[in-house]
């Protein structure tokens, strides 16, 4: 039987380093729609939801014609927001946690990370991440690490753990060969995950962990449960709206291929 998926934007109005990021306009389209658009092109589900907070939010969202759920502003992770959307969506089998301050994801990526889950029936979640080559990103806190252990289902990686920290601790040190080892060592997470219907009825009933506490990353919560995450690889990484910095060079990319 084929599951039904749903696309999930989750979309706080609140943000720390750019106030209202979600709705800054580059290329007359705000950062919201731009992703919004961006994961529509996916070949998995064409249906997609706004997890909003807010309802500035949710009125952006009415504006280029999408449709949202109204959720608890006092969620404490993107995954509690998709878990108050499968409540209401009781028909829904996996559900595609897309961030909506990734304006550039390629849709392929949301095929990759769903087919990953749907490939692995003893998967709880599934994610995606990338082959780090390069030594600044290792050592960059904002790129967050997976240690990865092979699996032998559907040819998919396994995470074991994921760190901002420098990890796995290379002994003998990192050098050129290390970096381009294959398959490789190093790993950059991709913040977007495929879930079970399941899982986050059990994640949402769980207090937060005291590793997803230390580190700041939600998925700790799944991994100190022993829930298996399997991790659909990707090529590279599109970058996320955090700074201005990012915004602007962002709307350098669009003027370029308007242009």
């Amino acid at each position: 039987m084929t599951k039904r998926c749903q696309i999930v934007l989750p979309a706080r109005l609140a943000s720390t380093r750019l106030p209202e990021k979600l709705l800054r306009k580059v290329g007359g389209k705000t950062i919201l729609q731009h992703t919004f658009e961006a994961a529509l092109r996916c070949r998995v589900t064409d249906s997609i939801v706004v997890a909003v907070d807010d309802k500035k939010i949710a009125a952006e969202v009415d504006r280029f014609g999408g449709r949202w759920i109204m959720t608890d502003p006092q969620c404490a992770s993107g995954t509690d927001r998709i878990a108050e959307v499968a409540a209401a969506l009781r028909d829904v089998d996996l559900f595609i946690n897309v961030q909506s301050d990734e304006p550039e994801i390629e849709p392929q990526v949301i095929d990759d990370v769903a087919a990953a889950l749907i490939a692995d029936p003893s998967a709880d979640m599934a994610t995606a991440g990338t082959p780090i080559r390069s030594r600044r990103l290792i050592d960059d806190p904002s790129c967050v690490k997976i240690v990865m252990a092979d699996d032998d289902a559907a040819g998919q990686g396994r995470a074991v753990y994921f760190s901002r920290s420098a990890v796995p601790h290379v002994r003998g040190g990192i050098d050129e060969s290390i970096l381009a080892s294959e398959p490789p060592i190093f790993w950059h997470h991709i913040g977007l995950y495929a879930y079970r219907r399941e899982f986050l009825s059990w994640f949402s009933a769980q207090p937060p962990s005291r590793l997803e506490q230390v580190e700041k990353l939600e998925q700790l919560r799944a991994i100190e449960a022993g829930k298996r995450i399997v991790v659909a690889r990707v090529e590279s990484a599109t970058p996320g709206i955090d700074t201005q910095e990012d915004l602007d060079a962002f709307t350098r990319r669009v003027e370029h291929h308007s242009g």
